[in-house]
């Protein structure tokens, strides 16, 4: 039986509402006869705002309900941000497709221009992310941090407010949002090593879906789907989740995968990283192996204290 229509499940954030649509008009060009509609869902962590997301569930949270629309059958898709997705799915769904990568790195939006070397002393950052803080704290550990929730333009109200002195932020939302003027810098690898999947949209559906798996097929990109499946790898032997001071990134060089990870203290005291290169084809083992040299150095440690 043909496919004639399809129900795409989303949060209602202008990002992820931009996200789901971007989704619908590439599925709507290779299939033209093809009915798709949105379910838009306010989730828990949307509705949660004025608590912190490691006390609630973590960013798993923004997927919940979406998954549940796909078990129920409400939904056939659902589209996230794989820096959102637990690396532990749902018995009966799958991630078979990951689009090509948006830019991976974070930013630091300022209404100063300062950048993160030129900050003032004690400049008060907004972020809700120990990735991001204990990266930034090992670089200027006298920089404050405050908790920072909400949409793209939520925060950035409230830096425009005077909240904070900076905010940390990833690029691709800001880029898809057509928000890439408020960039005030770019944070290298160095400084800011990005959540596993940062950039990229994933399509989680049904595993027996073959129909629906046969639609969104073609949306795949293979090597944006090599590299998160190695950070996902990483992350997922080190039990880390989205709230843990866990970094991972992988690109292609020289015809090899290449993946860098990070395991961190909240306080940014101690940094421990690791690095490794693997055949494209192989990118769940080299997840495994750039994890167990973080294990060596400790890392397991560092995390059951979070």
């Amino acid at each position: 039986m043909i496919k004639t229509y399809l129900t795409i499940a989303t949060r209602e954030s202008p990002l992820a509402l931009w996200q789901a649509n971007w989704v619908k008009l590439q599925l709507e060009k290779i299939h033209p006869d093809l009915k798709i509609e949105l379910l838009g869902m306010t989730t828990s962590a949307d509705r949660m705002l004025d608590v912190s997301l490691d006390k609630v569930g973590g960013k798993g949270l923004f997927v919940k309900e979406l998954e549940d629309a796909l078990l129920q059958g409400r939904a056939d898709i659902a589209v996230h941000s794989m820096k959102d997705v637990p690396v532990v799915f749902p018995p009966g769904l799958h991630v078979p497709v990951m689009c090509v990568r948006e830019e991976p790195r974070d930013v630091l939006v300022s209404t100063t221009g300062t950048s993160l070397k030129t900050l003032p002393a004690n400049a008060i950052i907004g972020t809700s992310s120990l990735r991001r803080q204990s990266q930034l704290a090992a670089i200027r550990p006298d920089l404050q941090f405050m908790a920072l929730r909400g949409n793209v333009n939520t925060r950035l109200k409230k830096l425009d407010e005077g909240m904070f002195t900076a905010i940390v932020l990833a690029a691709a939302g800001l880029k898809r949002l057509g928000l890439e003027k408020r960039i005030t810098s770019f944070l290298t690898f160095e400084e800011s090593l990005p959540a596993a999947g940062q950039g990229v949209l994933g399509i989680e559906c049904r595993l027996q879906d073959d129909a629906i798996q046969k639609i969104i097929a073609p949306l795949n990109h293979p090597v944006s789907f090599a590299c998160v499946t190695a950070e996902r790898a990483m992350c997922k032997q080190l039990n880390g989740n989205c709230q843990t001071p866990i970094a991972a990134y992988a690109e292609i060089q020289n015809n090899q995968l290449y993946l860098r990870g990070l395991v961190a203290s909240p306080d940014g005291k101690i940094i421990l990283r690791a690095e490794a290169t693997h055949a494209i084809d192989q990118s769940e083992e080299l997840g495994y192996l750039v994890a167990e040299t973080l294990k060596k150095q400790g890392a397991l440690t560092i995390l059951a204290k979070d």
